[in-house]
């Protein structure tokens, strides 16, 4: 049986994250395969036909599981996913943007190609207390999840990408 065409991989402290991949998994179906960022090798990617990388902002950069899983396997597949399409879910508590660059510093290294503007979820959290607390995405933003994950799965095993 062939892996289905888009691959998921997230990291998640507080859970946005998290919910905001698996929703992303679900809207997609059978095109989708969700993995976390720590199980994640070279072999899942290569299998796959398209990314959505989706992992929090930690101090203006991706999170270290995230950051880890590129790190093992850059090398691996470097020259050997080229063209394939991905996408990425950024939970920050405030702008994100240090992780989407680092991310798509990374993605143009892989030469991949993004296909939706990336998506920057902000629960405002400031303080230690409420960035460090688990967290409950709203029913609109899961269900966009939902949808962005329909589209790109669904685009991806189409070939539209």
């Amino acid at each position: 049986m062939a892996s289905p065409p888009l691959l998921i991989i997230w990291h998640s402290r507080t859970r946005t994250s998290e919910q905001l991949a698996r929703s992303a998994a679900q809207g997609a179906g059978t095109n989708a395969r969700l993995l976390r960022a720590e199980e994640t090798e070279p072999e899942d990617l290569l299998s796959a036909g398209g990314y959505l990388f989706c992992c929090p902002e930690n101090l203006a950069s991706m999170s270290g599981a995230m950051k880890e899983m590129f790190d093992r396997c850059y090398y691996p597949v470097l020259g050997r996913i080229e063209g394939r399409p991905y996408a990425t879910i950024i939970a920050a508590g405030s702008d994100g943007e240090g992780a989407q660059r680092q991310l798509d510093r990374i993605a143009k290294g892989w030469r991949l190609k993004r296909v939706a503007e990336p998506w920057i979820y902000n629960t405002a959290a400031q303080e230690a207390e409420a960035i460090l607390a688990p967290k409950t995405v709203d029913e609109d933003a899961l269900q966009r999840a939902r949808e962005f994950g329909a589209g790109l799965g669904e685009g991806i095993a189409q070939g539209i990408f």
